[in-house]
């Protein structure tokens, strides 16, 4: 129970809120973006307050705050809207990629490729694990090709 007529439940990998017994919202229980658009919209209703979620949940009351005060000055929109950014280097575009590759097929290091670019080296060797640039294949120290 999250209030004296305010209950959730798992069943089957689904969470449902209950309010008076009947359910009001539901979500798979690993989608935390809707737990959190859930929550948010039970305390705005009035239905529960923020340390009654805090105490359910065990989250932390920062969160719950900020997440009732994205839902209520942005809208549900902000919770399911796609993040444009997130997972891409905003500064390795195709063309700098392009000029990092030239550099590094002459044998450069990533150290100074980044001086010269004004990028991180992180950026650099993050899109080297990623296979977006290739480093040099040379002769390692002991005289065999790695």
């Amino acid at each position: 129970m999250i209030t004296i007529t305010l209950g959730v439940r798992e069943q089957q990998g689904t969470v449902y809120y209950l309010h008076s017994g009947m359910p009001i919202f539901s979500h798979e229980a690993n989608d935390l973006t809707m737990f959190r658009y859930i929550i948010s919209n039970l305390i705005l209703q009035g239905l529960c307050n923020n340390q009654d979620i805090t105490d359910t949940f065990h989250v932390s009351t920062d969160s719950v705050r900020r997440w009732k005060k994205k839902l209520s000055e942005e809208g549900e929109g902000v919770f399911f809207k796609e993040e444009s950014r997130r997972g891409r280097s905003y500064k390795l575009l195709p063309n700098v990629l392009d000029r990092i590759q030239g550099k590094l097929d002459k044998g450069r290091s990533a150290y100074s490729i980044a001086k010269e670019e004004g990028i991180s080296e992180g950026s650099i060797r993050y899109a080297l694990g990623l296979g977006r640039l290739k480093k040099k294949q040379g002769r390692s120290r002991f005289g065999k090709n790695p």
